[in-house]
């Protein structure tokens, strides 16, 4: 049976779609049991002599005229994506991992039968060659093939050459194929890493040390996130993913590291969307001496460094919509709030007078909702959505702010921002709280208030955190965001999975 080099075809009912592939798939592992039992077992080879790259070799050649051979001998190694025979001449495509190159394989170059071989390779299998670079008639930079190995065997077909892999949840499940066949997913990721690069250069030119904190944690602390909870069995005793960086890394700042950086895993066991998933990755930052003005300016600045550098421009485009990262406007949330909402924090004169006002704008608040959480709350339904230019929010509410230092002109507030593009929060920072019987007393009232809730709840009191502040946590500002939604700014992502490699995934009935 010959095999089609098309791959499946999306125009065939499932039933044939499936009967179509059992035929593949017997048909390739016949191939294979034949290789093995002529001795040329495929995965038997260790290694292949790889001295260059289709990008390279395109770029290096770019100003040959057709036809022009160029007496450059080339080793390169990847898959067959196309093959197109024709009697004693083909031509093939390969793509590496820096892209595709047009391979001429003939009879007469390679010997009859490496040829003859070469006719039954599959759409899929890796191969080496090596061969000269030359232009063909048509204009294409190409390799002219004197020798072709057979490197690893595709038993699996792939997905139909000129529609590729379609069905988003199998894209995410079988993310290898999505890289094979989608080259614009292998993009992103490429991206992804130029980001996380643009990120640590930028922190370690100003004086930051990269560190690394643990993720497994012995307690729960009261925050409002939950943990994945796990058994250490030689203490004997449960632990906790951990949910943020944030304590341990100012336990270094209290030990006399004045800048400190994690690019960590936070792990999070809560609801998934395209905003979120429970698995992620978080850059946060420490410096002692500043506060969260400080932090204001450098988010600023390395946004605008990260926009010019991966995208080319401060002006970038996202979901259709036109961002300009040039320019940062700044908003407490009381502004926020009276700009976008009509509410007037300042006029509230108590709390009765903040919830008459939440009712007029039909915003439901608990019974015993205080200012902040009603301005909190009228911020979440009037004004986010409309922060579609970089904005920073700051000075936020004490009740939902427990590590952020109150400011000191106005205690009902703290110096707290969040930073918000195309109507999404990406980043949180404070100036630091540092005076230890405050903070002691917001996670105890933190705790306290969840257990309320739940008597059963296990979060705890972290009193060695409280320790620590007692030694002394200098003046501190700090910052904390998701790179993973960075990502989706940068590379025009719908979806925080579309920049996850794999992203967290339901396990299929068998």
């Amino acid at each position: 049976m010959k095999e089609e080099n098309t791959g499946l075809q999306p125009e065939l009912t499932q039933e044939e779609q499936q009967e179509k592939r059992n035929e593949i798939l017997q048909v390739r592992r016949e191939k294979l049991d034949k290789l093995q039992q002529e001795g040329k077992d495929p995965f038997q080879i260790t290694k292949f002599p790889v001295d260059q790259y289709a990008a390279a070799i395109k770029e290096a050649f770019a100003g040959i005229a057709p036809e022009e051979e160029t007496g450059k001998t080339v080793c390169l190694g990847g898959r067959l994506m196309s093959k197109r025979v024709m009697g004693k001449a083909s031509f093939a495509d390969l793509r590496d991992a820096s892209g595709d190159i047009q391979l001429y394989v003939r009879r007469d170059n390679v010997g009859e039968e490496p040829y003859a071989a070469f006719k039954k390779f599959d759409i899929g299998d890796v191969v080496g060659v090596k061969g000269e670079v030359f232009r063909t008639k048509m204009g294409e930079i190409s390799v002219k093939v004197e020798e072709i190995t057979l490197l690893s065997k595709s038993l699996q077909p792939l997905p139909e050459k000129w529609h590729g892999l379609k069905d988003t949840d199998l894209r995410y499940r079988q993310r290898y194929v999505d890289l094979i066949v989608n080259p614009d997913v292998k993009e992103t990721f490429v991206k992804r890493s130029q980001i996380l690069r643009e990120i640590r250069d930028y922190l370690d030119g100003k004086g930051f040390l990269e560190v690394d904190t643990p993720i497994l944690l012995p307690l729960e602390i009261g925050a409002s996130a939950r943990p994945f909870v796990t058994h250490h069995n030689t203490l004997d005793m449960d632990m906790y993913l951990r949910i943020e960086t944030e304590l341990n890394l100012k336990r270094l700042i209290v030990g006399g590291f004045d800048r400190v950086y994690e690019v960590g895993r936070i792990f999070r066991n809560e609801g998934m969307d395209t905003k979120h998933n429970p698995e992620f990755t978080s850059v946060e930052l420490y410096q002692a001496f500043t506060d969260y003005k400080g932090m204001m300016d450098l988010v600023e600045e390395l946004y605008k460094r990260l926009a010019q550098n991966v995208c080319g421009s401060l002006q970038i485009t996202y979901q259709g919509k036109q961002i300009d990262m040039s320019h940062w406007e700044r908003l407490t949330m009381a502004e926020a709030v009276k700009k976008y909402a009509g509410c007037d924090y300042y006029d509230w004169k108590t709390d009765e007078d903040a919830r008459a006002a939440a009712k007029e704008k039909h915003v439901q608040v608990p019974a015993d909702a205080t200012k902040g959480t009603v301005l909190v709350e009228l911020f979440d339904a009037y004004v986010e959505d409309k922060l579609i230019q970089p904005t920073f929010i700051y000075d936020y509410p004490v009740e939902n702010s427990p590590l952020a230092k109150r400011k000191a002109d106005d205690p009902a507030f703290t110096e707290r921002f969040e930073y918000f593009i195309n109507a999404m929060e990406y980043g949180n920072a404070f100036s630091e709280l540092n005076d230890p019987i405050d903070q002691k007393g917001r996670f105890e009232k933190q705790v306290a208030a969840r257990k309320a809730q739940n008597p059963n709840d296990t979060c705890q009191v972290d009193y060695d955190y409280i320790n620590a502040l007692e030694y002394g946590l200098p003046p501190t500002g700090g910052l904390g965001f998701g790179l993973d939604r960075l990502v989706m700014l940068l590379t025009d992502s719908a979806s925080i999975r579309d920049v996850l490699l794999f992203p967290t995934m339901k396990t299929l009935d068998k």
